[in-house]
């Protein structure tokens, strides 16, 4: 098996953390892997990044999200809307940005949990206050939580192939 299979094949969220930091060099690879996502266009793409690391701001961060709460650091992926090509699909550029994210904290021996903000809009407007967001050119899309597995938390492969949920050429109820 390749390591990018090993890495798709293991990836599950992690919801439990150890108390360790995580390295500013594996946020930085983190952040990079995020970027390099497909985007609608190249140039054009929405996503921007907010690191959080100071333990009062996560705090306050998991009373809206409460697996924040043991995460040595989370990221907020903001869609900013302006720099978006097609206005109505900025979910799809953010989603690819989060997934990307998520595969290289694994890369990197790291667990990760995707904490939905976006589309819920009392959770977007809390979060958009906290970090001090307009919500409305700059929507937080989801929390990207990082750090080493707790016990028992650790990426591991789940089989979760499903041969009845593949149709071809239509839908088949």
């Amino acid at each position: 098996m390749s390591d990018f299979e090993e890495i798709i094949k293991t990836r599950r969220s992690i919801r439990e953390y150890q108390d360790k930091q995580v390295s500013d060099d594996d946020i930085l690879k983190i952040l990079k892997a995020g970027m390099q996502a497909p985007g609608s266009r190249l140039g054009a793409e929405p996503w921007e990044f907010v690191v959080i690391k100071n333990k009062e701001t996560l705090l306050k961060l998991s009373e809206i999200k409460p697996r924040v709460k043991t995460a040595p650091v989370a990221i907020l992926l903001v869609a900013n809307i302006e720099r978006a090509f097609y206005k109505a699909h900025w979910q799809q550029d953010m989603s690819a940005a989060a997934e990307n994210m998520l595969l290289e904290a694994v890369n990197l021996g790291l667990g990760a949990l995707w904490n939905g903000v976006a589309p819920t809009e009392d959770t977007m407007q809390k979060v958009a206050e906290l970090f001090d967001l307009d919500n409305e050119n700059h929507i937080p899309f989801c929390i990207i939580t990082i750090g080493y597995p707790a016990e028992g938390w650790e990426n591991k492969f789940m089989d979760k192939f499903d041969e009845e949920r593949i149709h071809y050429e239509k839908y088949q109820v």
